[in-house]
This record gives C-alpha cells, structure tokens and sequence, in this order.
C-alpha cells in the first residue's frame, strides 16, 4: 500500500526506523513484515553452537538484518539444556512432557534424540550488544517459552511494543511451559488487545491405535483437537506519541484491521496537527471499498470448494 510507503519515508522514520524482533525465526523470518521490511531493523535469533558474533547480513529485503547465532534465555546464563527432539520443530529448552502427549497422534515427533547444551543470550544482552533500545514488533516461537522471554524486557522496552506474537501451547507438551492462559491474562493486563487467534492442533489418538486402524481412516475419521495456537496482538491506543500512532496504524494495515486503522487515524487528527492522518483514514476507507468487493467472489469459491469436496465424498 502507498500510505505504508509514504509514511516510512518521512523523517520520523529516517531517524528512528521500525524495530522487528524474531525469535525462533528457523530460517524464515516473518512474512508479515514484508512491505515494511525495507524500511525496518529486524534482530533475528537462530541458535547454534559456533563462537559467539552478530551479523549483519547483506540482504535486500530489509534495511538491515541482524542475526545472532544464540539461543534466547529468560535467564543470564552461558549455555542452556536444549532438547533435541525426533522433529526439529518440536526442539525446546524445555523437557518434552512425555506422559501427557502420549495420548496424541503426534508424540513421536516430541521424544529426545539427544540433549546438548547451547551457547545462550537474554534479550537485553542482544539489544545492548547492537546498541538499540526500542522494539515495535516482537514475535517468538520458541516451543514453551514465549512469554517468560517478552516478560525479560525492561519496562521502557516492553512498554512502547506495538504489536506482539506469540504460539503458546494449549495441551501438555513441555514441562513447565507457558501456556496460552497465561499469555491472554498477561497481555490483557498489559494493554493489547488480541488482533488474531490461528488454532492449531492434530487427532487425538495413541499410536498403538494408530498403527491398528491405520492412518488413512484415523486421518480421515478423527477430528483435530486444539493443542497449540498462533496469537497476535496489537497494542490499545492511550498513548500520544506521534510516530507511534502512525507505526500502530501501519500494523493495523498489516493484520487486516482496517476498522482499527480507522480508529488510529482519528486519533492521530485529534491530537497532531498533520495532514498525513487524514491521508492515512482516506486509504483506509479506499481499502474497505476494494475489499467489500471481493466478498462475493470469496463466498462463490467456498461454495465451489464445498460442491467439489461433496463429489469427492
């Protein structure tokens, strides 16, 4: 969208770009953040165990891309206890919880090759390391532990983040690990409110029986249950900082929250006197009329899917 471009380009921005942090990135960094990544910081972390050092990657995405090759700890300490687990996805600084995922059809991609130590880093130690202070937009996935690593950040920090994300788990799968309850509780008490929920999850089924019926029927037959979910939340209004004002703007955009677009925008009329917040209301009541447009093209293709699913039966 223009208005994201043309905002990121004043001199707000220039001086004091977008800070993205990914935590658990494994590779792929959030998609998300694709229009606004050449304008942005993004910090990612992808643990291994060589010497310690930053890079900055040459990459024409962002404007600059910093990853550090440690694990992320709540905790300041040299090496952490990392469970290798039968799936990469699945490894964790926490002890897969092996009794209660027995009864889910995915327990064998939790059990432990084999446990190492790798080499570990706290957020503020990374931040301090790159001599920035400030972070827009967090997101983490690191397999239990998402919220004890957000609430790390010192308050002058956590306190002017914008947007956060995080995929708590909703089943038992990690000893101690910070479940999805928690996450709503605490954000809640912290000003955001929950912009999206994706549940994620599998059968609930042991793999003793499995292997009797068969995973064709099993897959076909069971229902998945919700065991885990991708949450995103975007912070409530009350303050009056300018750039911040525009940036959680840009994030409504982003998440498809063209109404609360709209609401950041009045805002922004009533406390600055800039023309460029009646610019950004404009764009996103243009954006609601283009997509009001393609509403019945989306019910006529779920109509079809359905048809089609139903011959397939």
């Amino acid at each position: 969208m223009q208005i994201i471009k043309t905002i990121l380009q004043t001199d707000i921005f220039q001086s004091r770009p977008p800070v993205l942090v990914d935590v658990g990135a494994s590779g792929e960094i959030n998609p998300k953040w694709k229009l606004i990544a050449p304008y942005s910081i993004c910090i990612a972390f992808d643990a291994d165990d060589r010497e310690f050092h930053v890079s900055e990657q040459t990459n024409r995405s962002y404007k600059k891309l910093l990853t550090f090759n440690r694990i992320v700890t709540n905790e300041p300490v040299e090496n952490a206890d990392f469970y290798l687990t039968n799936s990469p996805f699945c490894s964790s600084l926490l002890e897969p919880d092996t009794e209660n995922l027995q009864p889910w059809i995915f327990s064998s991609l939790f059990e432990t090759e084999k446990k190492v130590k790798l080499p570990a880093i706290t957020l503020q130690r990374a931040l301090s390391k790159i001599k920035i202070n400030y972070i827009d937009w967090f997101k983490t996935d690191t397999q239990g532990t998402d919220l004890r690593l957000f609430k790390t950040l010192p308050n002058d920090i956590s306190s002017h983040i914008l947007a956060a994300e995080f995929e708590p788990g909703i089943i038992d799968a990690y000893v101690g690990e910070d479940k999805i309850y928690s996450v709503m509780e605490f954000m809640h008490r912290e000003k955001f409110w929950l912009s999206s929920m994706v549940p994620k999850g599998v059968q609930r089924l042991n793999a003793v029986y499995q292997k009797k019926l068969g995973a064709f029927v099993t897959g076909k037959i069971i229902k998945k249950s919700p065991c885990w979910a991708e949450v995103t939340y975007l912070r409530q209004p009350f303050f009056a900082d300018q750039r911040e004002i525009l940036l959680l703007y840009i994030f409504a955009l982003l998440e498809k929250q063209y109404g609360f677009a709209l609401e950041i925008a009045d805002i922004g009329s009533n406390n600055f006197q800039d023309k460029i917040f009646a610019n950004c209301k404009k764009a996103a009541l243009k954006k609601l009329r283009t997509e009001k447009w393609k509403i019945p093209f989306v019910i006529l293709k779920r109509q079809f899917n359905k048809l089609f699913a139903s011959i397939n039966d």
